[in-house]
């Protein structure tokens, strides 16, 4: 049984969890994840929030049980949707599919890169199998789109 209650009156904020080593984006092999840091990315949500009305809330953790507990937060809390770049967890983290099995909150992952370009390990992703939807492949700008896709949900 999913975490909250899906007749629950929905807020208006959207969590943006993001996965290991995304605290090093812009010093991280900038040939394949850019120059833009976490924080660049959440000033430029931060701003395509207030014009969408919608409150972001933007978390890192290198600990896929932090990913865990902030997933079953949004759940309760009702938030409206999830943005998830679960960085490495992508291709290993049945624990992370599992929570988003668990709650009623929409899921979208997001990726920098994209992984199916890349190398084979990293065409399986067990979070996009229980996500709504997956974007990757713009760069700092798979943020902002999938942003305007949780906005649409």
């Amino acid at each position: 049984m999913p975490l909250s209650d899906p007749s629950a009156t929905q807020n208006s904020t959207i969590y943006v969890l993001n996965g290991p080593n995304l605290n090093l984006l812009g010093l991280r092999e900038p040939d394949i994840y850019g120059h833009d840091t976490l924080d660049d990315i959440a000033g430029r949500l931060e701003d395509r929030g207030r014009e969408l009305g919608i409150e972001i809330d933007m978390r890192q953790s290198n600990h896929e049980g932090h990913l865990i507990d902030w997933l079953h937060e949004a759940g309760a809390r009702g938030a409206r949707a999830v943005i998830l770049n679960p960085g490495g967890y992508t291709h290993t983290s049945i624990a992370l599919h599992d929570a988003i099995k668990s709650i009623a909150v929409p899921v979208i992952e997001v990726h920098l890169s994209n992984p199916h370009a890349r190398e084979s390990f990293r065409h399986v992703s067990f979070v996009g199998r229980a996500a709504k939807g997956t974007i990757a492949g713009f760069g700092a700008l798979s943020y902002l789109l999938a942003l305007d896709a949780a906005a649409s949900l």
